[in-house]
């Protein structure tokens, strides 16, 4: 099913998700408003499976909803962990432009009170500049040019060597031609070509790749492209985002997966699926830790290894299921990351930013204290007069476990730099974790890359490791990727599906005739 595309309507601008009046409304499917006595297993309480559950579960669709961890959210949740304290996989950014994410939330709360602006993405380089995009306009290209001007990433005298030509077809982008167009190369031959000053080309790569969890030479330019396209070179929104005001999961997961249940879903975490089969009745069972589970249709939103597992051991007589259960296994997972989460007895700098991405320091990739938005962690730093200080480490390539003390090390000097005012700080309470289940979107053709469609129509696929015609990215391609999957399942069984919106599919400039 391929989705129907309208732009926004140019007079209408309440109908928008956010100011973006290039913003385009994609529509699902069209047909009966409820599904009568159909069932659906999703597999995977991430951001996708919660995504996919809501739009079926709204059309009447019987949902089974299984969550592996102990707590819903996938790669976003969060976990207590004692003494008033909580955990998290590490910070993340809610980007004005993340629309379908922010409509999911907004199911339980429109006016979305359960996230807070945190007013700025500074990005420092070591022993160089610091960069804001406060204040900046933030419709392109009038928002490119002055970021390009204030910037002192981007100072006069080098801009005379940028290649203008290939800078300008940044805004001249065409998704999905321009993900095809860059096949085979990589973010940082990219950049390369484009030979930006040297701080500049250092804060794309260390920064905007990075947040990938990848390495910039395996890391995809054709993500990268869309990435600078969706998050700042067009879309109108601008490098905005909210962060939520407290844990991640009973903040934002816990009321999505009650109003499930409300819409009569049943939902289960510690419950790992085993495998899927396809039965000979045409629908599917679903073995668990907790017994079988039948329905007419899977939807599997789990992560990309457990994914790749689970798809690597059914069976369907479907034409074309091995050629795609192969593009299946070929997907690789990034390198491993960490975060490291402290409580600190000394309070951080009043002027310290509540985040700020870094590049040249070390494995450092960015800092966030989360007293200054995070409700727990404040009532703590207020009764113990400290801070709660997060540091990522990105793309650990070749990263071992007997390695961590040293990598904690090391990342605590380079916090020093940026907050010497925590010389001699005293660690009350510390969590370490190291992960490497996050995908790697390589160099490989786009159009290898498997989408949420399975050659068979009772199997579907959520999550941010497949490859969508939109330029969305990280939780945003989760949330999509939800719905797509979901309305999927909605035409086959003839049922309205739901429409979605994303950032632009083309650049601000015209694009030129081949």
């Amino acid at each position: 099913m391929t989705p129907r595309i309208r732009r926004a309507p140019g007079t209408d601008h309440s109908q928008l998700p956010g100011r973006d009046r290039r913003a385009v409304l994609h529509h699902g499917p069209e047909g009966a408003e409820r599904a009568e006595g159909r069932t659906a297993i999703v597999i995977g309480g991430g951001i996708a499976g919660i995504s996919a559950a809501t739009s079926l579960a709204e059309r009447g669709v019987r949902v089974q909803l299984l969550e592996s961890e102990s707590t819903w959210g996938g790669r976003a949740r969060s976990w207590e962990v004692g003494e008033g304290r909580s955990m998290s996989r590490g910070f993340h950014a809610f980007f004005r432009q993340y629309y379908t994410l922010r409509r999911l939330l907004a199911r339980v709360e429109p006016a979305l009170p359960q996230l807070r602006d945190v007013g700025d993405y500074p990005l420092q380089m070591a022993d160089g500049p610091r960069d804001s995009f406060r204040g900046i306009p933030r419709t392109p290209p009038l928002s490119v040019a002055a970021f390009a001007l204030r910037s002192r990433s981007f100072p006069l005298r080098e801009l005379a060597g940028v290649d203008l030509g290939r800078a300008m077809d940044l805004l001249r982008v065409e998704f999905p031609a321009t993900y095809t167009e860059l096949d085979g190369l990589s973010a940082q031959e990219v950049l390369d070509r484009l030979r930006f000053p040297h701080d500049a080309r250092h804060l794309a790569l260390e920064v905007f790749a990075r947040s990938f969890f990848a390495d910039p030479r395996e890391f995809s330019a054709g993500e990268l492209v869309g990435m600078f396209h969706a998050y700042f070179m067009g879309s109108a929104e601008g490098l905005i985002f909210d962060v939520p005001v407290d844990a991640y999961s009973p903040t934002l997961w816990d009321p999505l997966v009650a109003r499930l249940r409300a819409l009569g879903a049943s939902t289960r975490t510690g419950v790992a699926a085993q495998h899927i089969e396809v039965g000979a009745d045409g629908g599917v069972v679903v073995p668990t830790s907790q017994g079988e589970l039948h329905g007419d249709a899977v939807v599997l939103a789990a992560d990309p290894r457990a994914a790749r597992g689970l798809l690597g051991t059914t069976r369907t007589e479907a034409p074309g299921w091995g050629d795609w259960t192969g593009q299946v296994s070929a997907q690789r997972n990034a390198p491993p990351f960490a975060v490291w989460r402290m409580w600190l007895d000394r309070q951080v700098s009043a002027a310290a930013p509540p985040f700020l991405g870094t590049s040249g320091f070390g494995p450092l990739d960015n800092v966030s204290v989360l007293d200054r938005f995070e409700a727990t962690a404040r009532a703590w730093a207020q009764e113990n007069g400290g801070s709660v200080v997060e540091l990522h480490a990105y793309a650990l390539t070749g990263h071992a476990p007997e390695q961590d003390a040293g990598l904690r090390r090391e990342l605590f000097a380079q916090l020093l730099r940026i907050a010497p005012e925590l010389q001699g700080a005293g660690i009350v309470h510390q969590e370490w974790l190291v992960r490497d289940d996050c995908p790697l979107i390589g160099t490989d053709p786009w159009g290898a890359r498997p989408g949420v469609d399975s050659p068979d129509g009772r199997i579907v696929v959520a999550g941010d490791w497949l490859r969508t015609p939109e330029p969305v990215a990280l939780m945003e391609r989760a949330a999509t990727t939800g719905v797509q999957a979901a309305d999927r399942l909605l035409a086959r069984w003839g049922v309205r599906g739901e429409d979605w919106w994303s950032v632009p599919m083309t650049g601000v400039l015209r694009r030129r005739r081949r």
